[in-house]
């Protein structure tokens, strides 16, 4: 090779290696930048853990966490009317909504006084998705209602029937959404033999299971 090519080919080859190693010292540099720049950014906030199958009612008591705000932050019952007052805010209807809808609802209308709000809901205390039960059952009251629960649910929850309960009278109460109330019949006799088996009928919220 002609020692003039030469030379130029080694001059080449040290100018690329004097290009690549500042560079590769640069790395470390970065990573370093990148994972110091991820140590100081701020943490996000919670992931939200509320249940986006269930349904507010009136009397439930929410919790609702607005990230970084403890003023806005509280838990609130739902009042009978359906709503809820918050600062800033006012009323807001949350029966009939799901946490996450509810939460949605919040972040928009809490975008009018803060930047990229984050709002959490989440239900702490069920008491609208309940029935009653009362007179001749071993323990008479309040359960929770799930999406399955019949009259004889009903009864089975309660312990069962005391001595003289009249189980061919049963009745279950029932408030329709226009005020008025129903009265469906419930012979347990019957029931049990496979007889009228449409009056075990799947319990709504509010129902009141009546043994004389």
């Amino acid at each position: 090779m002609n020692p003039f090519n030469r030379n130029k080919l080694f001059l080449g080859l040290a100018l690329a290696a004097a290009l690549v190693a500042p560079a590769a010292a640069q790395e470390p540099s970065k990573a370093q930048d990148k994972k110091a720049d991820s140590a100081a950014a701020p943490a996000t906030a919670p992931a939200r853990t509320s249940d986006d199958s269930f349904v507010i009612g009136a009397d439930d008591v929410i919790a609702i966490n607005v990230w970084k705000e403890p003023d806005l932050s509280r838990s609130i019952p739902v009042r009978s009317d359906g709503k809820i007052t918050l600062p800033l805010i006012g009323e807001v209807q949350a029966a009939g909504k799901t946490p996450h809808q509810l939460e949605v609802e919040l972040v928009g209308k809490l975008q009018n006084f803060i930047s990229e709000p984050e709002v959490t809901v989440i239900v702490q205390d069920v008491r609208s998705q309940r029935f009653n039960i009362l007179g001749q059952v071993a323990k008479p009251g309040s359960y929770l209602l799930t999406s399955s629960t019949t009259v004889l649910d009903a009864i089975a929850m309660a312990g069962g029937f005391r001595d003289f309960a009249k189980k061919k009278s049963i009745y279950v109460l029932r408030q329709n959404s226009d005020g008025t109330q129903v009265r469906l019949p419930f012979n347990y006799s019957d029931v049990i033999k496979g007889q009228n088996f449409e009056q075990n009928v799947k319990l709504k919220p509010r129902d009141t299971v009546v043994i004389p």
